[in-house]
């Protein structure tokens, strides 16, 4: 393995931010510089493809300055951060390929961490580097390491592990009933019931994909179980669901709609206009008129933006573009809008007469933690796939009243309302999905699947904090922006 030093990795900005976080919860941390550090995995290089592979891995800020930093010492502590052991990172995928591309062909992989260098005012005992550490990295995707050395770890190729069953046959429903807590399913005791029911019938114990799977499927999030279910209102039984009386809309004015409440995102009639593209004759460019239909999609993710603002709100704007380009046998997202819903914002030395300190669940972020970094990690996402991010909406509410029985209670948005949503574009011909065949190949588009997000939609079932810590975090998925435009190029 061969390490390469490159740039600064975070601006002027982040660097101040990230050092105002550390000495918050560490003062004696005076002073924080972050640099790339590229690990190269490849057959020995000739002097030329060594200079290439170099000029390659120079880029961003200063992007010259590639010296190492100092030596670490008792009040210089240096901290190293990598992609989590067993995975490829997104910007590895990327920079091998192009690395490839210009003949570099001994060059396995390149992957790329952060070298954080820390100037203290006092040596840092174990509990002071365990916070430093955590306020570092994301436990979920990263790795932090003591020295440059320990990153062969990265590139050593480990056996996928087996599947877990439940035991089901032999433990009884308690299995099932353990399984649901361990793995965050969030499944209701009719639906254990029904699992226990139909594994019993086919004499075998399920797997721990399978569970995953049902649940993620069945989940409130993805099944509106809750949203479609038949109410009463003074014991007289409403004609329509809750989702029954959104899709009402539709069914009363049709007009000028093409596609809704049937696929990833709705779609309306649009205007004759000049689109240019590729002619499939001669594969020249130039404009031909047809008609440019208008698709809208607006959806929430407030879960994973209750519990890590950035990357909740950037995967809530990542998974509305995905669906829009899901639509139909594919579209264009082409703008996009987010909204956010909190309880109190509590600005230090900013307090307003009404705003009183509830308290909130401890791994929950705080509506000021919400609105100073929802709104970023989706405008970010926006950007880097390349859709501008152009409108939105932001409210606080948080109130102490008195119910119908005397009791006093309190309303708010501790969990937060994320919205995001958008418009694009869809050819005339694309609208509808066409049929799949039995036996069709299916192709699917995007990085490898990490145990991240996994369990997101059962996790939003749950009432908010009322899951174990880890799962919740584990529940928020992580932002791949440049990943998902080369699936959209794809689409394209």
């Amino acid at each position: 393995m061969q390490a390469l030093f490159g740039a600064a990795a975070l601006s002027e900005f982040k660097t101040s931010r990230l050092l105002v976080t550390l000495q918050a919860a560490v003062p004696s941390v005076l002073a924080i510089d972050a640099r790339f550090l590229h690990l190269v995995e490849s057959s020995p290089l000739t002097e030329y493809e060594s200079g290439t592979l170099g000029s390659l891995l120079q880029y961003g800020e200063n992007a010259l300055d590639t010296s190492e930093p100092p030596q670490s010492t008792p009040l210089s502590v240096h901290r190293l951060v990598v992609p989590r052991k067993g995975t490829l990172s997104p910007w590895s995928s990327k920079a091998t390929d192009i690395i490839h591309n210009c003949g570099l062909d001994k060059v396995r992989r390149v992957e790329r961490g952060i070298v954080y260098t820390l100037t203290l005012s006092a040596e840092l005992d174990t509990c002071e580097q365990s916070t430093v550490d955590a306020l570092l990295h994301d436990r979920m995707t990263q790795s932090v390491l003591d020295s440059v050395q320990q990153a062969e770890s990265l590139f050593q190729h480990a056996e996928p592990q087996a599947l877990q069953c439940v035991d089901l046959l032999g433990q009884g429903r308690g299995a099932l009933e353990q399984a649901n807590k361990t793995l965050g399913l969030a499944l209701a005791e009719d639906e254990i019931d029904y699992l226990s029911e139909q594994f019993t019938k086919l004499g075998r114990n399920p797997n721990d994909i399978e569970l995953m799977m049902f649940a993620q499927a069945n989940s409130e999030h993805c099944r509106h179980k809750i949203f479609n279910a038949s109410w009463e209102i003074g014991g007289e039984q409403m004609p329509h669901s809750l989702f029954g009386m959104i899709r009402n809309t539709y069914a009363v004015s049709p007009s000028g709609v093409l596609s809704a409440y049937s696929d990833n995102a709705a779609v309306m009639k649009g205007y004759t206009a000049e689109r240019f593209m590729p002619s499939a004759a001669n594969q020249c460019y130039g404009f031909s008129a047809e008609p440019i239909h208008i698709l809208m999609k607006v959806e929430t993710h407030n879960h994973p933006t209750a519990i890590a603002p950035f990357p909740g709100s950037a995967t809530g704007s990542g998974g509305e573009i995905r669906d829009e380009g899901a639509t139909g046998t594919g579209s264009k997202p082409k703008a996009g809008l987010t909204g956010f819903s909190v309880s109190n914002l509590k600005i230090p030395e900013l307090l307003q007469p009404w705003e009183v300190d509830f308290g909130k669940p401890a791994h929950i972020a705080s509506a000021l933690d919400i609105m100073l970094d929802g709104p970023i990690g989706g405008a970010s996402f926006n950007n880097e796939f390349g859709r501008p991010n152009l409108c939105g909406y932001f409210r606080s509410f948080e109130e102490e009243w008195v119910n119908e029985a005397g009791e006093r209670e309190v309303r708010g948005y501790h969990k937060p309302i994320m919205i995001a949503g958008g418009l694009g574009n869809i050819r005339d011909g694309h609208v509808v999905k066409t049929g799949i065949e039995a036996g069709a190949q299916l192709i699917v588009l995007g990085g490898p699947a990490m145990l991240i997000g996994l369990g997101g939609g059962a996790a939003s079932s749950m009432a908010a904090g009322a899951g174990n810590e880890d799962l919740d975090f584990a529940s928020v998925q992580r932002e791949n922006p440049e990943m998902e435009r080369r699936c959209q190029e794809v689409i394209d």
